[in-house]
């Protein structure tokens, strides 16, 4: 262990180091992923400096989203990539940076991010996108930018590979400077176990219904999957005033929990033959002013289209689709005025918007206690999946 301590509740950090480990290669526990659908081998790795404008960080807590595990199954041939660190939503303190960082410093408590933002890009200067030229989401990705090579190899030198820039099932990991977030200058009062649910879930629900959508007070709202992201939507639909937000979901067991996050109505697509879009049509007086789409299912894609209100509602893409999905939509029905979008870590740009988010968070316009559901450590990795999996779990934070 580098740190004498852990953060403390309001997600800050006094600890110093107990041993020089900057400049050092580390020995670690990393939860490593050999093949497709393989249990997780939690082993000891090395993980090597930063090197310019990285940053390594000691993480405290990780959690597992379907990202993880679509890619641990390897779901899509062509992102397969191992042996692979995977993991992209987490906590956890700096232990030292690179040449050229500034924006970070040792000690910092920090979230990595998977859709980095290098400030300096025409992507980055745009206020119509999130997304960075350099350093955006990219699952084909497996080596660090500044040298193509990676940071984490096997205690005989074997290379292991990263996974969206960020790779938590790490004890230590490394990142560009561009993806982790620093709440050094941040009032936010959360602690750090809910910081970790700003790396991904909570930020891309919430975020689509405020950035992408920018749902409106008294409006009508669907949400297709009511996992931790389609609670998130949830969620960021009620701080906004929606009158009536829909879940829907085949897991009637979810539909307790999302009451406590604002879904005011439910709808199991098994109960009736009916199209499902028919029935929301019928209860909405012709169609929900936005739709949000968090199952990566096209078929579910279209009832979540036609579900939108005819005359103007709004489709929001958040699942993950494997190829090679196409749009199960003929051009024509764009006509008819619905529209559709895809949504990416729900448009927030992570290092310049997620501090105050977390301030936002910590003043209860967002409330994040209910997504955590279980805490496992590392070495049980195989179960917390298995939660995912089996609809048990909404966030299962792993500790090492």
């Amino acid at each position: 262990m580098a740190y004498s301590e852990m953060a403390n509740e309001n997600g800050s950090s006094n600890s110093k180091p107990t041993r020089d480990t900057k400049g050092k290669i580390i020995t670690c526990k990393a939860a490593v992923a050999y093949g497709p659908g393989e249990p997780f081998v939690v082993e000891e790795i090395l993980v090597h400096p930063p090197q310019k404008f990285e940053v390594r960080v000691k993480i405290l807590y990780t959690s597992i989203c379907h990202t993880d595990l679509s890619a641990w199954r390897g779901e899509n041939e062509s992102q397969r990539a191992y042996p692979r660190i995977l993991g992209h939503e987490a906590s956890g303190i700096v232990e030292s940076v690179g040449e050229g960082v500034s924006e970070v410093e040792e000690g910092d408590t920090v979230v990595p991010i998977f859709n980095g933002e290098c400030g300096e890009c025409c992507y980055c200067k745009s206020e119509k996108s999130n997304k960075c030229e350099r350093y955006g989401v990219n699952p084909m990705k497996k080596v660090m930018e500044g040298d193509g090579r990676s940071r984490f190899s096997t205690v005989d030198g074997k290379p292991i590979f990263h996974f969206l820039n960020t790779s938590t099932f790490s004890e230590y990991t490394v990142v560009d400077s561009a993806c982790v977030v620093s709440f050094r200058h941040s009032d936010h009062t959360l602690t750090t176990k809910n910081l970790t649910l700003l790396s991904c879930g909570v930020s891309t629900g919430v975020g689509a219904a405020w950035n992408i959508a920018n749902v409106h007070s008294g409006s009508s709202v669907a949400v297709f999957g009511l996992g931790a992201v389609g609670l998130a939507v949830a969620e960021g639909a009620r701080a906004r005033g929606a009158s009536r937000i829909i879940g829907v979901d085949i897991n009637p067991d979810k539909f307790i929990k999302a009451k406590a996050m604002g879904v005011t109505d439910f709808i199991n697509p098994k109960d009736e033959e009916k199209p499902l879009y028919e029935r929301i049509r019928k209860m909405t007086d012709g169609g929900v002013d936005y739709s949000f789409e968090c199952t990566g299912n096209v078929d579910v894609l279209r009832d979540a289209f036609l579900s939108a209100h005819a005359g103007w509602g709004l489709t929001v893409i958040l699942g993950i689709h494997a190829s090679p999905s196409l749009l199960p939509i003929h051009p024509m029905e764009l006509f008819h005025g619905r529209s559709i979008i895809g949504s990416v870590f729900g448009g927030f740009k992570g290092k310049s918007q997620l501090p105050n988010f977390a301030t936002q968070c910590g003043n209860g316009v967002v409330k994040l206690d209910n997504f955590i559901t279980h805490e496992l450590p590392i070495e049980e990795i195989d179960k917390a999946f298995d939660l995912l999996i089996t609809g048990k779990s909404l966030r299962c934070l792993l500790h090492f």
